[in-house]
C-alpha cells in the first residue's frame, strides 16, 4: 500500500494462521481508523473452493468486527462477490457462478449488517451497467458484461464523511479497473 501518512501499526493478515499465508489482507492504523485492503478468495469456477472461501468470510467478518469496537474501519479491494443483482450484467444466467452464489452474498449481508456501508451503493443506489470487473473472453469489457467485484465500504458512522464513490471504468490494463473514495476523514 502506498499512503502519504505513515500508518501508526501495519498489520499482514488477520492472525489466522489458516487464511494468512497467501497474503490477502494488510491493514493500517492510524490514530481514528483503520485502513484494510483486501483480496478475497475466489470460491472457483466449479465452486471447488466454496467451503474455504465461506470459512475465510467468517474469520474475516470477526476480525472486522474486533477493529471496529475499537475505531471506525475503511475497507477497499475485491471482495470477490456481486451482491445484488444490479451489481452484474446477467444475474439470471450468473445465480450458480462464483462470486454470486447464495452463501457468498449473505455472508457480504453479514458484513454490512455489522456496521459497514457500501460506498457506491450509498451514492448510487439505483446505476446499472457499473461494473469493475470483465470476464477477458466474449469480448465482455467492449460489451460491458461485467460485475461489480470491488469495494470501498466504511463503518456506518462514517457514511456521510462520503463524498465520492467512482468506477473508473475506462481505466485499462486489467480484467478490473480501480475504484476511488472521496471522504472527509482526517489521519
Amino acid at each position: 500500500m502506498f499512503t502519504k501518512y505513515k500508518p501508526e501499526n501495519v498489520i499482514y493478515g488477520m492472525n489466522n494462521s489458516i487464511f494468512d499465508k497467501e497474503g490477502r489482507l494488510i491493514t493500517l492504523e492510524y490514530p481514528n481508523f483503520y485502513l484494510i485492503d483486501v483480496y478475497v478468495p475466489v470460491s472457483g469456477e466449479k465452486l471447488q473452493h466454496l467451503d474455504y472461501r465461506l470459512d475465510w468470510d467468517r474469520a474475516f467478518l470477526d476480525y472486522v468486527t474486533n477493529l471496529q469496537s475499537s475505531k471506525p474501519v475503511i475497507i477497499g479491494g475485491d471482495m470477490s462477490v456481486a451482491y445484488q443483482p444490479i451489481d452484474l450484467a446477467e444475474p439470471t444466467e450468473d445465480h450458480h457462478k462464483a462470486g454470486f452464489t447464495k452463501q457468498e452474498r449473505a455472508d457480504f449481508g453479514k458484513l454490512l449488517n455489522a456496521g459497514l456501508t457500501d460506498t457506491f451503493r450509498y451514492l448510487h443506489p439505483n446505476l446499472h451497467g457499473a461494473y469493475t470487473w470483465w470476464n477477458y473472453r466474449y469480448d465482455a469489457r467492449e460489451r460491458n458484461v461485467g460485475w461489480r467485484l470491488n469495494y470501498f465500504l466504511v463503518s456506518d458512522v462514517w457514511k456521510e464523511r462520503i463524498e465520492e464513490a467512482k468506477i473508473l471504468s475506462d481505466v485499462k490494463g486489467s480484467s478490473h479497473c480501480p475504484i476511488e473514495l472521496v471522504a472527509n476523514v482526517e489521519v
